[in-house]
């Protein structure tokens, strides 16, 4: 009986090797570091730009989310087993609205894995359906390909998903308002300035008052430029009241524009970038070229 229990362990162990063994063969799934991740340089960085671009603005206009990611090989995986890991790892997409799309170029894959693959998350498969994608891959990008132009491939597929997308009935992107700038004593020097010189002009011209009384026994002259005087301190002031009011704040000196995903498009070329939380359930399709 000690004999058996003892065979039967030694198995157990074999069989969990084998098994660390196998997970250990499987390609890992990058890091998502940007839109767009071209692991063996089948584009040209200034191509890989643009595409990052156009992604970024299909983000900032729809809120929908396009990874594109170029590798050598899915092996021993097939490209579908393989994108679905992926997409798990990424999550693509709104939480709740699962809005990603995962489109996966494995250059060597021997054809019984497959080298093209769109993986929908669940909110876009009424749209981007099996069929769609399915021929998105064949008639779209695989003529492109076997031309090798990528790029071309790539731009016409990504439109061509977008424009399906377009279709759905997804919840607009939200566009969160900047905070408002807490106005230092820098922003209001510039005011500070403008009061104090109108401050000087003024009691100058309550001196000038003064003396003019004295020499010509008449305060017409004193009185209308006290009045103008007057006139203009107001206006200034009233102005930098309703400035404040509105929330707008003196600019800083040297300043420049602020960087900008995120986007589209002008987003940040990748770095920053990360799923929203989206979910995949399989759906999509698989081709070749």
């Amino acid at each position: 009986m000690r004999k058996l229990l003892l065979a039967c362990w030694l198995l157990s162990l074999l069989g969990l090797a084998g098994m660390v063994r196998a997970d250990d063969g499987l390609v890992p799934v990058p890091p998502l570091s940007a839109r767009v991740i071209d692991q063996i340089h089948l584009l040209q960085p200034q191509q890989r730009q643009a595409l990052e671009g156009v992604l970024a603005d299909i983000e900032q206009r729809s809120g929908s989310q396009i990874a594109v990611l170029l590798m050598a090989s899915t092996a021993p995986e097939a490209i579908e087993q393989y994108s679905i890991r992926v997409a798990d790892a990424w999550q693509l997409g709104r939480k709740g609205v699962d809005d990603g799309v995962l489109l996966i170029v494995a250059r060597d894959n021997p054809k019984s894995l497959r080298r093209l693959r769109i993986e929908a998350g669940r909110g876009v498969q009424g749209s981007l359906t099996d069929a769609q994608s399915k021929r998105i891959l064949q008639d779209v990008i695989a003529p492109h390909f076997r031309q090798e132009d990528f790029y071309g491939g790539l731009a016409a597929g990504v439109t061509a998903i977008t424009t399906l997308l377009e279709q759905e009935q997804l919840p607009p992107a939200q566009h969160h308002a900047p905070a408002a700038h807490s106005a230092s004593l820098s922003d209001w020097l510039p005011v500070l300035a403008i009061v104090l010189f109108l401050a000087v002009f003024f009691f100058g011209l309550l001196r000038s008052r003064r003396q003019a009384r004295n020499t010509l026994g008449s305060n017409d002259w004193g009185r209308g430029r006290s009045t103008t005087a007057g006139v203009i301190i107001g206006s200034i002031l009233d102005e930098a009241a309703r400035q404040a009011s509105s929330g707008r704040s003196w600019p800083r000196s040297g300043g420049g524009g602020s960087g900008g995903f995120g986007g589209t498009m002008g987003g940040s070329s990748g770095g920053d970038f990360s799923g929203g939380g989206g979910s995949f359930d399989g759906g999509g399709a698989s081709g070749d070229w």
